[in-house]
């Protein structure tokens, strides 16, 4: 499984490609987990190398695609922020490629940790103790693919909370500038009107005048 953050400039399209042999299953997920002013949503285009389009996703903030490769070849994976004009995005994903769990095992335990002498003299246990790591293999491969989603989902949250956070004081800010603007101008508005050598008092004073 591999995992990467990547930040989607606006305008600008990222891509990844991804070597699969016929025959297996890939399984990509995405999260947005960050963007400015609150803008969390991305194009997703998934090809095959024939040029084929096997995902098209349009203004999605998350989503989780599983495909089977029909042919071998450099699987592409591009994530469009040309919907933002000026908004960079960020962009969490995942891509899992299902390996053959007989293979896994002939890789990753049996020429490492099981002899030849003791896979032919105990053909049967080897065969129990293949099961069994397997099937921990695939739990454990589930559990840190939550995890990872999981993570994504915090993150996505905390920025999202944090940018309110920013918004709230920004405008906080310009409310009490306000505030302070027009009590200003309404206390030198009222001491006009009891002062006549002042320059609003003159004003008052010739428009009443007027009328």
């Amino acid at each position: 499984m591999k995992e990467f953050t990547v930040n989607v400039e606006a305008g600008v399209s990222e891509c990844f490609y991804e070597t699969i042999k016929a025959g297996q299953v890939m399984d990509v997920e995405y999260q947005v987990i960050d963007g400015d002013r609150g803008e969390l949503d991305i194009n997703f285009h998934w090809t095959a190398p024939s040029g084929r389009q096997i995902v098209s996703d349009f203004k999605k903030g998350e989503n989780s695609h599983r495909h089977e490769a029909s042919e071998e070849g450099d699987y592409k994976m591009c994530w469009d922020n040309s919907i933002s004009r000026f908004n960079s995005k960020t962009v969490f994903f995942e891509f899992l490629v299902d390996q053959d769990q007989e293979d896994w095992f002939k890789n990753s335990v049996q020429g490492n940790l099981v002899p030849e002498a003791a896979l032919e003299k105990y053909d049967m246990k080897v065969d129990d103790l293949k099961e069994s790591m397997t099937r921990v293999h695939t739990l454990l491969s589930s559990i840190r693919q939550h995890q990872d989603v999981m993570r994504a989902h915090e993150a996505r949250d905390r920025n999202f909370i944090e940018n309110n956070f920013e918004l709230v004081n920004r405008w906080s800010m310009i409310q009490l500038l306000v505030m302070v603007l027009v009590g200003g101008l309404q206390v030198y508005m009222v001491r006009s009107l009891f002062d006549d050598r002042s320059r609003a008092h003159q004003i008052w004073k010739s428009q009443l005048l007027s009328q």
